[in-house]
């Protein structure tokens, strides 16, 4: 595997909420997507000064594939602490790739309520998308090939970091 440039996560972190800030309004709430996404909600939760608690969902029961990926005890409970009904909602995750795991996101969110609207904000986008869905807010973009998996991870301090895996 040629070796990748990977970008600072936290930087990312402060860019991605430079994004968001001026698109912000009193009522917006912020929804992360286990794992990834709720660790990048979390930060842009404190970069943004947000008082509102941020929702936390897991999509395992929503995705597509889960006939074939079956439940993995990797699953985590959805906590959405907020009225969905009638706010406007950023999406968090940490990488978009084929659209996917954002799609099921969404359709568990409307379980909820209707959102007055839904933007998407990710630290990376990967490109290869498979359904018409992309990111409002994302700071990188990068071409990575599909044998690749573009990974975020938190150290025991909670800081953000990116590495490169190569699927088996």
């Amino acid at each position: 595997m040629p070796p990748i440039d990977l970008p600072d996560a936290e930087e990312q972190c402060a860019a991605l909420a430079a994004l968001i800030r001026p698109c912000l309004r009193p009522d917006t709430v912020l929804v992360g997507i286990h794992s990834g996404g709720v660790w990048v909600a979390r930060r842009l939760r404190d970069l943004l000064d947000l008082a509102n608690e941020i929702g936390l969902i897991d999509v395992s029961f929503y995705r597509d594939d889960y006939g074939e990926r079956g439940l993995h005890a990797r699953v985590k409970p959805s906590s959405i602490p907020f009225d969905v009904e009638g706010r406007p909602l950023i999406l968090v995750d940490d990488v978009l790739y084929t659209g996917r795991t954002t799609r099921a996101a969404i359709n568990e969110l409307f379980d909820y309520g209707r959102p007055a609207s839904i933007q998407l904000a990710v630290l990376a986008d990967r490109g290869r998308r498979q359904l018409p869905i992309c990111a409002d807010f994302c700071p990188w973009r990068v071409e990575l090939d599909p044998l690749h998996e573009l990974i975020l991870s938190a150290d025991d301090d909670g800081r953000l970091q990116w590495s490169v895996a190569e699927h088996a």
